[in-house]
């Protein structure tokens, strides 16, 4: 892991050191602030193991690619619809991990204490041929997952 320097967020974790503490804490959880379409079709991470659901709560707006204008807001209803606690550990993820550091910023500055960004997000940066699935994210780990 490594912190953030600015103190704006609690730092960038690897997707395997997010695996292990979600599984070694109870209470931590998972925000997945991708599009809908990104859910839909290019599948979510699967927590079932630890008896977890990912907490689905979008970072932009998908036909318009602005940042969602009560990010915030949505999270908290989010948060606690999942019956997540306010002061515990948030992993934030995204495709590659950009959406999701402006994601734990925002989370931090609303109050919440401990929040990650999974730094190579769920499929990584583009490779070479423009693909993706890289080394570090959570598909090329082999990390739990599944598409509807």
């Amino acid at each position: 892991m490594s912190q953030d320097p600015t103190g704006a967020y609690a730092g960038d974790i690897s997707v395997q050191d997010a695996w292990r503490a979600l599984g070694s804490s109870e209470a931590a959880a998972l925000i997945d602030v991708r599009s809908r379409a990104e859910w839909t079709f290019v599948g979510v991470p699967v927590l079932s193991t630890m008896g977890k659901q990912v907490v689905l709560v979008e970072w932009n707006d998908f036909a318009t690619g602005s940042v969602v204008p009560d990010f915030v807001g949505r999270l908290e209803a989010a948060l606690a619809e999942s019956g997540v606690a306010g002061n515990v550990p948030l992993y934030f993820l995204c495709r590659s991990g950009n959406r999701s550091r402006n994601a734990a910023i925002a989370a931090t500055a609303a109050g919440h204490p401990a929040c990650f960004n999974i730094e190579h997000g769920f499929e990584g940066a583009l490779d070479a041929e423009h693909h993706r699935n890289t080394p570090g994210s959570w598909k090329a780990e082999g990390l739990p997952w599944e598409q509807s």
